[in-house]
């Protein structure tokens, strides 16, 4: 599920939607573990007695746990310039959390490319719409604008 994009090719590639991932299930260890990691335990994420009696009627994913999980997904995505030997992430535009992620749910992601630019010396920006689907639900978790650096070169020193 590779997006290989031709240096040449940058703006042809505007528009492009990926293939969606593979689904990934929201456990409740999952949703513990980044409880853990941040000091996030509202009774929302972690107690699922409580969590039980609220609008959600079970625990939910942290939105931001909903969102680093986007790294995990771009692992299968994998769109990327030509010759990419390395990508880190540059930041985001947008983010909009749109629908709660419940415990056990299933997850997967689509991209679509938004933009592509060389910024010279074999850096390329690329902005990404991520959106986020839960099965079986109509509405998304979430759709996010997600830039990432890409290098190409970097490797043997070469430099455009």
């Amino acid at each position: 599920m590779s997006t290989a994009i031709p240096r040449d090719e940058l703006q042809q590639y505007i528009g492009h939607t990926t293939e969606p991932t593979d689904w990934l299930t929201i456990d409740q260890s999952r949703i513990n573990a980044f409880a853990d990691c941040t000091g996030d335990h509202q009774f929302i994420h972690v107690d699922p007695e409580a969590a039980g009696q609220s609008p959600f009627g079970s625990t939910i994913a942290h939105g931001f746990l909903t969102l680093s999980l986007l790294s995990h997904f771009a692992g299968q995505l994998r769109v990327g310039i030509a010759g990419v030997e390395m990508a880190v992430n540059y930041g985001l535009d947008r983010v909009r959390f749109i629908n709660p992620v419940k415990v056990d749910q299933r997850v997967r992601v689509q991209a679509r490319v938004l933009d592509v630019v060389d910024r010279g010396g074999g850096r390329y920006q690329v902005k990404l719409e991520m959106t986020m689907e839960i099965e079986g639900e109509e509405k998304p978790a979430l759709i996010a604008e997600w830039l990432i650096m890409q290098f190409t070169g970097v490797m043997q020193g070469e430099r455009q």
